[in-house]
């Protein structure tokens, strides 16, 4: 009888660990996610921030990188930039075998237009998948 009640001790006990790691992991991924969301904003910002209208695509392309990203897309008219970029963030991934690095990623399309005064207005939606290349 004493060995039945130890397994199960065991295995609740193993149970309610495995179901806090789910969670922290949970947790841990939707932060990385929302750091990719600021990112986005970030890179928006810079890439409306550029002198003389809007970048070519070599530049953008610069703008992403430094903000952890990667164009997957770029269109430019006279009034208008529409880009794809992918972002991740890291976190932390553990498991009863010890502690992992992760990366989670998120595409955003970003739309900037000019504005009625001349200045750039950006809009960032993210996107379901990441299938523009």
């Amino acid at each position: 009888m004493v060995p039945v009640v130890a397994v199960l001790i065991a295995a609740s006990v193993l149970m309610v660990m495995h179901y806090r790691q789910e969670r922290a992991n949970e947790r841990n991924m939707a932060e990385a996610l929302d750091r990719t969301a600021a990112l986005a904003r970030s890179y928006a910002r810079d890439v409306g921030a550029a002198p003389n209208g809007f970048p070519g695509q070599e530049a953008v392309r610069d703008v992403a990188e430094r903000h952890d990203g990667r164009l997957l897309s770029y269109a430019r008219s006279d009034y208008s930039l529409t880009t794809t970029v992918r972002f991740f963030g890291e976190y932390e991934d553990t498991s009863m075998f010890g502690v992992s690095h992760s990366r989670a990623y998120q595409c955003y399309s970003i739309v900037l237009r000019k504005g009625a005064e001349g200045a750039p207005q950006a809009r960032t939606s993210p996107l379901e998948k990441c299938n523009v290349i």
